[in-house]
C-alpha cells in the first residue's frame, strides 16, 4: 500500500453519508490486512482537508454528524441550493417538506400533534419520509395509546449539512420582512 491518503480519500468521496473514523478503519483493516491507528487516519484526514482547502476547488473535507464527507464550499451554496430545492420539489410534496418541517423543529413528535399543528392526516407524508430514510422512528410516546415518536434521521443532517438540531435556523432567521402584509405594528 504505497498511500493510505488516497484511499481514505476514494472512501470519503464514495460514502453517500458522512463516513466515520471507525469505518474507515474497518475499511482499511479488511483491505490491507495490517492495523491502521485512528491517529493515522486522523493525520490522512488532516492532510485531505488541507488539501481540498485550496481556493481553486469548489468542494472541502468537512466533519458532519460525527463523521467526514465532503461537501461545496459555503462560496457555492446559493447556487447548490436552488438545485437542491429544484430537485426537492421533484421529489417532496409540499404536503412532505411541511411534515418534514414540523418533525425536525418538534421532535420527538407523534403524527396526530403534526396532523394538528398541519390540520390535515399526515400518514402519506410520514410513510413517504420514511421511505425517503428522512425520518426515523424513536419510539412510542407514553400518552394514551402509545403513538409512535418521530424525529429526523442522519440522512436528514447529512443532507442539510448540520451536526444536531440546534443547528437548523432559528424561525425568525427564516422570516422575510418583504413577505409580510401591511404595516407592521409597534
Amino acid at each position: 500500500m504505497e498511500n493510505p491518503e488516497l484511499y481514505i480519500e476514494a472512501l470519503v468521496f464514495a460514502s453517500e453519508q458522512s463516513i466515520r473514523i471507525e469505518e474507515i478503519l474497518y475499511c482499511l483493516q479488511a483491505a490491507f490486512e495490517r492495523d491502521f491507528t485512528i491517529e493515522e487516519v486522523s493525520v490522512s484526514l488532516a492532510n485531505i482537508k488541507t488539501k481540498y482547502s485550496a481556493e481553486n476547488l469548489a468542494i472541502e473535507l468537512i466533519n458532519v454528524n460525527n463523521g467526514y464527507q465532503f461537501l461545496t464550499k459555503k462560496t457555492y451554496h446559493l447556487v447548490i441550493s436552488l438545485l437542491q430545492l429544484q430537485r426537492s420539489k421533484k421529489k417532496l410534496s409540499q404536503a412532505a417538506l411541511e411534515t418534514l418541517a414540523i418533525i425536525a423543529y418538534k421532535q420527538p413528535v407523534t403524527k396526530t400533534d403534526v396532523e394538528q399543528i398541519r390540520g390535515v392526516n399526515c400518514d402519506y407524508s410520514i410513510q413517504k419520509l420514511l421511505e425517503k430514510e428522512l425520518i426515523t422512528i424513536n419510539g412510542k410516546s407514553e400518552a394514551l395509546g402509545k403513538p409512535i415518536l418521530y424525529g429526523t434521521s442522519s440522512l436528514f443532517m447529512d443532507y442539510f449539512g448540520i451536526n444536531n438540531i440546534g443547528e437548523l435556523p432559528h424561525i425568525k432567521e427564516l422570516t422575510d420582512a418583504s413577505s409580510s402584509i401591511g404595516e407592521p405594528q409597534e
